[in-house]
């Protein structure tokens, strides 16, 4: 894994922005300022996904279930709702478009669903250090109370690995939870990848001058879990490329023999 550590390494000097990162395949592991804690951007529709599947699982509702969609919960930004007379959804679906093309209205409704306190302690049973929730999407008046989303590459980290191994989630849940991470549209650490090679999940998140993305790779019976937050980005450059390269890289150590 020298080659490995070595690229990784050039790739966060030469990144335009601050990073932080995690990585690991196996027993190997990476960390570069793991536990810095950033604006989470849309990382954080990964625990409120997960948390989802816990309520569901604990009988509070079913995935078939309908919800209406609240007008002053349908808000701007990433996703489809928006766009679409549909009043009502199911939560299957929610949870679904909530990851795969971010949709903000569904992640407002989820989050309505669950409740921003139970979220949190679902943040606090998962030993999550950095991770809080504290707004609903586009709730720019929130933010300028100082209310905010936060998380970390670690925490990210812990995450994937509760979605890939089952334990906190019940197996069935964890299936879905991948299956639905695996229909990402956003892809950055993925992006450089032939995604029908094994498998390959992720959530990406970015606001102005951040950009964020965690990631399963499942290839050659190897699995790794990478983690990468940039923020402090300048204006007219992007850390999509880092990602990327970063993701072509893990990949290249797991399939080189």
């Amino acid at each position: 894994m020298k080659h490995l550590v070595e690229r990784i390494d050039e790739l966060i000097r030469l990144c335009p922005g601050r990073i932080s990162l995690q990585g690991e395949i196996g027993d190997w592991s990476y960390e570069h300022d793991s536990e810095r804690m950033y604006s989470s951007a849309s990382l954080i529709k990964v625990p409120i996904l997960i948390e989802a599947f816990r309520q569901y699982e604990n009988g509070v509702f079913s995935l078939g279930d309908f919800v209406e969609i609240r007008k002053d919960l349908r808000v701007g930004g990433s996703g489809v709702i928006q766009a679409l007379e549909q009043s009502s959804w199911m939560i299957k679906d929610l949870k679904t478009l909530m990851i795969t093309v971010s949709d903000n209205t569904a992640t407002n409704m989820l989050i309505e669903l669950l409740g921003i306190d139970s979220v949190n302690d679902s943040i606090e049973l998962l030993g999550l250090k950095k991770t809080k929730l504290q707004r609903k999407m586009m709730d720019f008046s929130a933010v300028q109370e100082g209310k905010d989303n936060y998380t970390c590459a670690a925490d990210m980290i812990r995450c994937l690995k509760v979605i890939d191994e089952s334990g906190f989630l019940k197996e069935e849940s964890c299936r879905e939870a991948k299956l639905i991470l695996r229909h990402q549209q956003f892809h950055k650490i993925l992006g450089l990848l032939d995604q029908e090679q094994g498998y390959m999940g992720s959530k990406s998140g970015s606001l102005p001058g951040v950009e964020h993305d965690c990631a399963i790779i499942g290839v050659q019976g190897k699995t790794a879990y990478v983690a990468i937050l940039i923020d402090q980005i300048p204006e007219g450059k992007s850390g999509t490329l880092t990602m990327q390269e970063i993701g072509r890289a893990v990949y290249d150590a797991m399939t080189t023999v």
